[in-house]
């Protein structure tokens, strides 16, 4: 089993990973378990954002580094909150301020104008100097509800909503949730990607 350090401190996007990765041959570890803080996260693009983390946690490590950056975007509010989602009210992680600030941004957008997208980029170095690191992305298309529902998931999942399914991501079994979130999407495509190397 190849032993691979997480990039992040999210316990919610390490559960989900993980059990995403079952059977896969590899032992995730969080960076926390090893000591190691979290990076900056300076940026512009969720792909040099997920390397500068893998880099970081890879190079502290001496291990392999996966790597995650991902935010919802939302079309009327051209993208945001994007890159900076998990602190878009200020406080880094604090979803329920994060959620009002974004239902009062679009408290008179109309129904047909709500969509939306979660997108996440997943890379894999194999060492710090890695030149050629494995990226894999994906996007969950849906639309931002009125007020929240559900309590399951983390982030923006209360009001993010899948018309396929009619349900918000909150209201999912996680199990469900996994085969069709954006990180799922994107952990199917590593995995794919994990047996041509």
């Amino acid at each position: 089993m190849r032993k691979i350090v997480l990039a992040s401190g999210n316990a919610g996007k390490l559960t989900e990973i993980r059990e995403l990765l079952t059977g896969s041959g590899i032992e995730l570890v969080a960076q926390g378990e090893l000591g190691i803080a979290d990076a900056d996260e300076t940026a512009s693009t969720f792909v040099e954002n997920a390397l500068l983390k893998a880099r970081h946690a890879s190079h502290a490590s001496g291990l392999p580094a996966l790597g995650d950056d991902s935010g919802l975007c939302v079309d009327a509010l051209s993208g945001a909150p994007g890159l900076i989602s998990a602190r878009y009210s200020g406080r880094h992680g604090n979803a329920a301020a994060n959620i009002a600030k974004l239902l009062d941004a679009l408290r008179d957008v109309p129904e047909s104008q709500r969509n939306a997208h979660f997108y996440c980029v997943i890379v894999l170095l194999r060492s710090a100097d890695d030149p050629a690191p494995l990226i894999a992305e994906g996007r969950w298309h849906g639309t931002i509800l009125h007020a929240p529902r559900g309590n399951r998931g983390f982030g923006y999942d209360p009001v993010f909503f899948d018309p396929a399914l009619n349900a918000s991501a909150g209201e999912l079994d996680p199990a469900v949730k996994n085969r069709i979130s954006h990180r799922g999407l994107a952990l199917t495509k590593l995995r794919e990607l994990l047996q041509t190397i």
